[in-house]
């Protein structure tokens, strides 16, 4: 395999003239030959700098995708550093966790967040700037040069190096550092292009951060190898905008979580989703009333997928023609997928649940200076998902929920997403909730429902009491209006459990 950033050359070389990303945040459209120059030019801004690892805190845009072009021309590679919450914090984690100085920053975000400024961080906006004419018009040359003495002009690269470190999302415990190789995003991104057909006058939406590898690879990778324009924007939780901007640049594919998607529906008008042929929720449960949403309001069928930041991310997803409500999709083509006992470890037949297990060329080469993690996730090129669920006699795989959402009560092993789907569709479109296990002094733990809104809680037990056991039943609601987030929009189930516990000792 090709390393992608060379891949990337070929694609630009091919596409030219072609529209590559249409930054919204900016308002500046950039063709592949443009591109193409702009990432050389990066490479050789970034290529003075000793770090064999870059950091990168720049929102979704042009500036971010062609910095990450950049440091892999230049035989380095980024670190995505996560800004939504603890911005200068997590830039300084990243920097002794795998030890390095250098970090690409937007001084226009550290503005916006209010972060202070970190030791070692430069601005895209300097690098911008300092860009000389002379070197200028040396690039753009050099990118009219054929590909053969282009491609010797960037670093080579093999397609086992890494291609981006990634951060896990710390939901649940401290980020890992996740080595993403060419070859475990490359294999993702050649799956998926087959799977949902990908052609270059598709337009994908990029308004994911490029911290997560939902965003980085499906905004930014597979649109950019496969000649595709790219419709970006840098705040995912402007739906009004978002919106708009689907609208106007005609877009035919995007992906987001159930969050955002929940936000898009509220904002959007009939005819803002006319032109998009695939749009697929993943990194957190699709509601059956989230579907029906779209469907009734935009006669959109909405997909749901799986994967996590180890498998580069996709697994499995539905797609038109083979989609079943609920379930979380066929399996990519390259991909293996197991259930084995939780015990036993032994696999097990179809319609029995399991842990989930992922073989493939898309799983990651390992947490970064880790190497006891690693290897309790790794067995025989087998990784551990840490969320159970079961295969289907059709194929279709099924998602029961985070190994660490059970809990034990009474003997019994309760799925705390199974409690959370039951609750959500008896709540209005407006109510957002969430299910948490806390500590109980006479039976170690109890179910607790997190709700954006007060309830009827009498009657909710009720009609939940139809469909799930009375010892799965939530003990107590508690309302709290806004359900903390990571940047991916997924929960961030730790802050928020420790929310409830402090509620619950309040009162």
């Amino acid at each position: 395999m090709i390393p992608l950033h060379r891949q990337f050359i070929r694609t630009a070389k091919k596409y030219g003239s072609k529209t590559a990303i249409i930054d919204r945040s900016t308002e500046k459209t950039m063709t592949y030959e443009r591109a193409l120059i702009a990432s050389l030019l990066m490479m050789k801004k970034i290529g003075i700098y000793r770090d064999g690892f870059i950091g990168v805190m720049v929102p979704t845009s042009a500036g971010c995708m062609l910095s990450i072009l950049g440091i892999l021309m230049a035989g380095k590679v980024p670190v995505m550093i996560n800004y939504a919450t603890g911005a200068a914090e997590n830039a300084e984690y990243a920097q002794r966790k795998c030890g390095f100085r250098t970090i690409i920053a937007s001084r226009a975000l550290l503005e916006k967040i209010g972060c202070r400024l970190v030791p070692g961080m430069i601005f895209i906006e300097d690098l911008i700037q300092s860009v000389s004419a002379l070197l200028k018009v040396r690039m753009a040359l050099a990118a009219k040069m054929p590909l053969g003495m282009l491609d010797r002009m960037v670093h080579r690269g093999e397609a086992d190096d890494n291609l981006v470190i990634l951060f896990t999302s710390g939901s649940e415990k401290d980020p890992k550092a996740v080595q993403l190789t060419h070859r475990n995003i490359g294999s993702n991104v050649a799956d998926i292009h087959q799977v949902l057909e990908i052609k270059p006058e598709d337009i994908f939406l990029a308004n994911l951060p490029l911290f997560h590898v939902f965003g980085h690879n499906i905004d930014f990778w597979l649109p950019i190898l496969s000649g595709c324009a790219i419709a970006s924007y840098a705040n995912p939780i402007d739906y009004k905008k978002i919106c708009q901007i689907i609208r106007e640049e005609r877009v035919t594919l995007m992906v987001g979580t159930p969050t955002f998607f929940q936000g898009y529906l509220r904002q959007s008008e009939p005819g803002d989703f006319a032109t998009v042929r695939i749009a697929v929720a993943g990194a957190d449960k699709t509601s059956d009333s989230l579907r029906r949403g779209y469907w009734e309001k935009h006669q959109l069928e909405l997909f749901e997928g799986y994967g996590t930041t180890e498998t580069s991310p996709v697994v499995s997803t539905n797609l038109p023609g083979a989609n079943k409500h609920g379930s979380i999709g066929r399996i990519l083509p390259s991909v293996r997928v197991r259930i084995a006992d939780l015990k036993t470890n032994e696999e097990l037949l179809a319609g029995r649940e399991g842990k989930i297990l992922v073989k493939g060329d898309l799983v990651m080469k390992g947490y970064f200076d880790d190497i006891e993690e690693t290897s309790l996730r790794i067995h025989d090129g087998w990784y551990e998902t840490g969320d159970m669920g079961m295969i289907d006699e059709e194929g279709y795989l099924w998602h029961r929920g985070r190994l660490k959402r059970f809990v034990k009560i009474g003997g019994e092993m309760i799925s705390l997403v199974k409690v959370e789907t039951a609750l959500a569709e008896l709540l209005d479109e407006n109510t957002e909730c969430c299910i948490v296990e806390v500590p109980d002094s006479l039976k170690g733990a109890k179910i607790v429902a997190v709700t954006t809104q007060a309830v009827n809680e009498r009657a909710i037990l009720k009609k939940m009491g139809q469909s799930l056991p009375a010892i799965a039943l939530p003990r107590q609601f508690v309302v709290i209006h806004d359900l903390p987030r990571m940047g991916s929009g997924k929960t961030d189930f730790r802050q928020l459990t420790e929310l409830v516990r402090s509620k619950l000792s309040n009162t």
